[in-house]
């Protein structure tokens, strides 16, 4: 990754982000999406796109939010199961 960045004069984090993009949006329409995203399926590693989903209703996202923040929370079961 280190060695791919830098022939194209980006850090890493951004060569990285452009692989991602490259990957999921496939609205990129530039030379190097294109390239990567052949390498990518070449390798076998690009995900096929299904149908788009619908988004979920307001009130069923915030019934969702509301359930998700009951419960353990991760760092005291962590340190739980330290002690």
């Amino acid at each position: 990754m280190r060695r791919a960045a830098h022939q194209r004069g980006t850090s890493v984090n951004e060569f990285l982000t452009r692989v991602l993009d490259a990957a999921t949006d496939p609205e990129l329409t530039d030379d190097e999406s294109l390239w990567v995203r052949e390498r990518l399926a070449a390798a076998g590693l690009l995900a096929p796109l299904g149908p788009p989903r619908p988004r979920p209703a307001g009130d069923d996202l915030a019934g969702a939010r509301r359930r998700a923040g009951r419960g353990h929370q991760l760092a005291n079961l962590v340190h739980d199961g330290r002690e």
